[in-house]
């Protein structure tokens, strides 16, 4: 018997409910981020768009604060990023030594196996650092030919100091490969001056666009070993020589090769995200993140709950904070998302311990952590909490 499709299904409209974004990520972007990815269309070869390409990865460049022209917002999220950087810079049996202080640290180890490669791992407690020492112990017995760390751990708060691995790394003539999701745009960083060979992060954080690019740099240096591979890494969409075919191996010709048809409102987002903060100022934008932070903990600190991250490895942009015994952490933030405000629980070790709140982008502004203050102060209470 043949059946026959009758259509029974009734789409709604999109309306989301509005939400001040207080978790690890993603926080609200700025409005004018929205209103620039609203504009008209045109074609990923339009020249338009060829000239929009050039000034994104310009504007990156002065974010990261490099001189690389290898320097571009993937088509991916976050994780499609560094999934590139892993694959083109690894082959199968290459050594690579991987720092693990969380999650995302774990997913670096992931990476670099799928890539190939034969994996060491450095791992901490979570909410400790890693010692760059323990790194060098590893590649003084064995080569690797890269060293990989997330600067900013987003399931534990913890920050890794960036210069003492690559000085490490470099002493062994490894590259030096670095995880910045919650750390750029946020907090202090120099590429070029600390030598890090290639990176990669997000939109949806400190950057304050949404997500769906992966914002990466690779250094003249890494580029080289990436030409020099054997073979041709085991991805066709992620293949650096590819991509910089669409995206200008240099920024002299304006001549694109087709790869994929990129997000183009995505990019225009990104665009004006990074315009944005060109136009702020890096350093006043690490300096307000700096104070939305501390507005922050001492607000935490007068409600009674205290970050659990130490104070030495601590940074501005994810906070975690202590749930105190007796009080149920999943409850509170249920009730917080019912005034529309949101905040991340516990991610691994730490589900159910700990929460996640992000001062990151357009949020890192004092009035909006006062506002999450208040809720949380008000939904903690609600569920018995006294200090």
């Amino acid at each position: 018997m043949t059946q026959t499709y009758m259509p029974h299904v009734t789409i709604p409209p999109l309306d989301p409910p509005e939400r001040l974004l207080m978790g690890p990520g993603p926080s609200n972007p700025d409005p004018r981020v929205l209103a620039a990815m609203s504009k008209r269309l045109v074609g990923h070869l339009d020249p338009y768009f060829v000239e929009l390409m050039d000034q994104a990865m310009g504007a990156l460049r002065e974010v990261y604060r490099t001189a690389s022209h290898h320097t571009l917002p993937i088509s991916a999220t976050g994780s499609g990023g560094l999934e590139a950087i892993m694959m083109n810079l690894l082959e199968p049996g290459d050594g690579a030594v991987v720092c693990i202080t969380g999650y995302f640290g774990q997913r670096l180890a992931e990476l670099a196996t799928r890539a190939g490669a034969d994996v060491r791992v450095v791992e901490v407690p979570p909410g400790e650092i890693v010692d760059p020492a323990e790194v060098e112990r590893l590649l003084e017995a064995k080569p690797a030919k890269l060293v990989a760390f997330v600067h900013l751990e987003t399931t534990t708060g913890a920050c890794q100091p960036i210069e003492p691995m690559v000085a490490v790394a470099r002493r062994h003539g490894a590259l030096t490969v670095m995880d910045c999701v919650t750390s750029l745009g946020g907090m202090p960083i120099e590429i070029d001056a600390l030598g890090v060979d290639a990176a990669g992060s997000c939109t949806q954080k400190c950057l304050g666009a949404p997500p769906g690019l992966a914002p990466i740099t690779v250094s003249p240096r890494a580029m080289e070993r990436v030409k020099a591979r054997k073979q041709k890494p085991h991805t066709w969409y992620f293949d650096f020589q590819l991509l910089f075919q669409y995206w200008g191996e240099t920024g002299a010709t304006k001549k694109r090769a087709f790869h994929h048809t990129a997000p183009i409102s995505s990019i225009y987002g990104i665009h004006e995200a990074a315009r944005l903060i060109v136009e702020e100022g890096l350093e006043a934008r690490w300096a307000r993140h700096q104070e939305a932070h501390e507005t922050l903990v001492r607000g935490l600190n007068a409600l009674g709950f205290q970050l659990f991250t130490p104070a030495s490895h601590r940074a501005p942009t994810i906070n975690v904070v202590s749930v105190p015994a007796g009080l149920d952490e999943a409850k509170v933030r249920s009730r917080l998302l019912e005034m529309g405000i949101e905040m991340g629980g516990g991610l691994g070790a730490l589900t159910g311990k700990v929460w996640r709140v992000g001062v990151m982008g357009h949020n890192a502004q004092p009035e909006r952590v006062d506002r999450f203050l208040g809720a949380l102060g008000e939904a903690a209470r609600a569920e018995g909490w006294r200090p």
